[in-house]
């Protein structure tokens, strides 16, 4: 199995092979992780064999912070081995090999691979994880994130019902569509900076070209009050699952539970749209070590329960 370096002249390749790989979503392709321009130094490889071609796709780029690790990526959410149902069992085993040894041979010390969570997989395709565990990779970081099974969803908890109703008592108003990001950005960054002195990880700018570039994936809801916002939510739309990308609510509207009366009304057009899963994101902090558990707790009562997003380390130098 012959491994090289992606440049953009394959991206209608890559693509192509995005849209067919069970485990994989939109923030895998191209277009999405080319927003981050020149943030990182891509070292994405392609999986070529002589008489089947294309097989398989790994992004990654160097860790910016270490720059002899290779992270599978540190640009979005989740990375790993990306294939068609070609490639199974042994061959995965193969394929991951080849990359190590692609990785080894540029000089880098170690591999970091963040494993796409099962919810987000159109049909089983876990071959990756064992492949790990024959190579020796060792889990460095778990993080926790909530999710509805649609299918199977628990009743939300009487606080959430209570929430809900206390939004439309207060006249709430849900609305969608690109033109709220740049209302609703104000208020995320004022919350993340007082929570957790950090911001979000898109600026409005890149949020803007990004809801552009993928119309149909990714949604800005907002609650209002007369023409005020007072809350939202970023979604991000993949064939499996509505994942929540960043919440946020102004003192006013957590008052009154604007984003009872979102996410009641995200998750019912999430049942609506045919998908199996809502994602209410992870609620770590400090590289998994940490968790909020009453912002956990807050999804869990939406009718929520736990998935974990797992990362793995493996040595690339003796």
């Amino acid at each position: 199995m012959k491994v090289f370096a992606y440049t953009e002249q394959y991206a209608d390749i890559w693509d192509g092979c995005v849209q067919r790989a069970p485990m994989a979503t939109f923030l895998h392709s191209r277009r999405y992780l080319s927003y981050h321009g020149d943030r990182f130094q891509d070292l994405s490889v392609l999986l070529e064999d002589q008489t089947e071609g294309t097989l398989g796709l790994f992004p990654a780029a160097a860790d910016p912070n270490d720059r002899k690790r290779v992270i599978s990526h540190p640009g979005i959410t989740y990375g790993g081995l990306i294939h068609g149902r070609k490639l199974c069992g042994e061959q995965v085993i193969e394929a991951m090999r080849a990359v190590v040894e692609h990785y080894r041979q540029l000089g880098f010390a170690s591999l970091q691979y963040k494993a796409v969570p099962y919810i987000y997989h159109r049909a089983p395709c876990s071959d990756d994880l064992y492949a790990l565990f024959r190579l020796g990779a060792t889990r460095c970081r778990c993080d926790l994130s909530c999710a509805i099974d649609l299918v199977n969803r628990p009743e939300p908890s009487r606080r959430r019902e209570r929430g809900f109703k206390k939004a439309l008592k207060n006249g709430v108003e849900i609305e969608r569509g690109a033109r709220f990001a740049a209302e609703l950005w104000p208020i995320l960054e004022e919350n993340l900076e007082r929570k957790y002195q950090t911001q979000p990880v898109h600026s409005l700018g890149e949020i803007i070209a990004l809801q552009s570039s993928f119309p149909d994936r990714i949604e800005c809801i907002v609650a209002r009050v007369g023409s005020k916002v007072v809350a939202g939510v970023v979604l991000f739309l993949t064939q499996q699952v509505t994942h929540m990308q960043y919440a946020a609510s102004s003192p006013e509207g957590h008052a009154i539970c604007a984003l009872d009366a979102i996410l009641s009304h995200s998750i019912a057009a999430a049942q609506n749209r045919g998908v199996r899963y809502f994602d209410f994101g992870i609620s770590n902090e400090k590289n998994g070590r940490y968790l909020n558990g009453s912002l956990y707790q807050f999804k869990a009562e939406f009718g929520g329960g736990g998935v974990v997003h797992e990362f793995f380390e493996i040595p690339l130098q003796p």
